[in-house]
């Protein structure tokens, strides 16, 4: 038995949906018009929201993206009447499950509503699964329900009970310092140090001191001798962030440090044994670098034993609702601004945006946006700068940026191009199924086309 909120300002389509499904064995509540069913999903939980498009101020569209980020769990299926396949296709875009035509029969709409349902439930059951995660092998600051984290949080737990080196690939702001971590807390080496070191924060001059050491006079200004930050981490992990900005002399002592056990402090001939797991990442490709004599063949195969490849923000797009939410309650509590939300369009708009910065960039964005939130309410105006409105990365999937201050005219010529070309992939540039399906004929299809600029699949 699921929950499930009926969302229709028809009286009489809205009791016929909710005999229905309590028919078919489910708790269903009715909501009047979308500022009800905006309420109830705050207060409520729902596995699923079925709402109509059409309904006075608030409408479904509203209601769609007050569940998509009040309840990011919850699926939505929007009814539609003929004629409005747009706002349909719409809908679909910015995160409902599915949409219905009316008039429709009782077996159409129970076959959409389980499949709903099992989509849920698959995502309740994940959502569980990285809690217990998170609970157990210490993945606070992991987040996602993606195959892909789910992938990753995965393999950790195989890799990290091993000896393993690890290395640990993906652009800058995927995560890779949390995956080290997380790697480290969940080895047999938990409780000894966790040393990390940015090699490109490093001079060239005082890395292989700041890493191995030296002793009194190995250099001017040794007055005394000192530990090496891998002697610091003996028994523990040593993370070694941007591998690739290492020169090539170092590379051959880290080497030597991997293969070997030991350590030479600058300016010594003794040996210092040393016990440490390697941990490396990396935005470069190694490969490449290889290839340009910047990194060594040899060292890359000796950490390359575990390979981790992090995807971009931009190719898990579904777990943006979660690490918003996460970065909403971190940065609340900080500022003493609990219960801060996302206005209106903000979240559609962080969904679109393609990230180049990935998760380190979300996370500045949201910390911003509670920084300067009034009333509790992030903007776009609180988030979005002139760059990020503007620059090549808003164009994200093919969409156009927010830009303030554009034409009516231009947002509905936009969601008109998108609502055409999504039904013209959905039906493999048939234009005549096409035009049926948009409610238009043949020849106002071709019109539009023509206008819009769109060439077709």
């Amino acid at each position: 038995m699921a929950k499930i909120l009926v969302v229709d300002d028809q009286r009489n389509m809205r009791t016929t949906l909710a005999m229905m499904l309590r028919g078919a064995g489910h708790d269903v509540e009715e909501a009047t018009d979308g500022d009800e069913a905006c309420e109830k999903v705050v207060s409520e939980g729902y596995d699923l929201v079925l709402t109509d498009l059409r309904m006075g101020a608030t409408d479904g569209m509203t209601v769609l993206r007050h569940t998509r980020q009040e309840s990011p769990l919850t699926e939505v299926i929007v009814m539609t009447a003929y004629g409005t396949i747009e706002s349909a296709v719409e809908a679909m875009r910015i995160g409902a499950h599915d949409y219905i035509q009316k008039p429709f029969e009782e077996d159409e709409l129970l076959v959409k509503v389980d499949k709903a349902l099992e989509k849920r439930k698959l995502a309740g059951a994940v959502s569980v699964m990285a809690a217990e995660f998170r609970d157990r092998y210490h993945f606070e600051n992991i987040i996602g329900r993606s195959q892909a984290i789910r992938d990753v949080l995965g393999r950790i737990v195989r890799i990290a009970p091993t000896p393993a080196t690890v290395l640990i690939t993906g652009e800058s702001g995927t995560g890779k310092e949390l995956v080290a971590r997380a790697i480290h807390a969940n080895s047999k080496r938990s409780d000894r140090p966790f040393v990390g070191v940015n090699c490109a924060a490093i001079s060239e001059t005082l890395l292989e001191s700041e890493l191995f050491g030296h002793v009194r006079g190995a250099f001017t200004g040794a007055v005394s001798s000192r530990k090496g930050l891998f002697e610091e981490a003996d028994g523990g992990t040593f993370f070694f962030d941007e591998i690739a900005e290492t020169p090539p002399a170092f590379q051959a002592k880290l080497l030597r440090a991997i293969q070997e056990g030991e350590i030479r402090r600058l300016g010594d001939n003794k040996p210092v044994i040393v016990d440490v797991r390697i941990i490396a990442a990396t935005n470069q490709d190694l490969k490449k670098a290889i290839e340009e004599k910047r990194f060594r063949e040899d060292l890359y195969y000796r950490l390359n034993v575990a390979r981790f490849v992090l995807p971009p923000l931009r190719e898990r797009r579904e777990d943006i609702p979660l690490i918003v939410e996460h970065f909403l309650q971190k940065y609340g509590r900080k500022m003493g601004r609990r219960g801060v939300r996302l206005g209106d369009g903000v979240l559609d708009y962080l969904l679109r945006y393609d990230f180049p910065g990935n998760i380190r960039e979300l996370e500045n964005l949201i910390e911003q946006g509670v920084a300067l939130a009034l009333e509790g309410v992030i903007t776009m105006d609180d988030i979005i700068t002139p760059e990020l409105r503007d620059g090549p990365a808003a164009m994200g999937s093919g969409t156009t940026p927010l830009r303030h201050g554009r034409s009516l005219q231009d947002a509905v010529d936009r969601a008109e191009k998108d609502a055409i070309e999504a039904v013209l992939r959905e039906v493999d540039g048939n234009k005549e199924r096409a035009a049926e399906l948009l409610g238009l004929s043949a020849t106002t299809l071709w019109r539009k086309m023509k206008r819009l600029d769109i060439q077709g699949p």
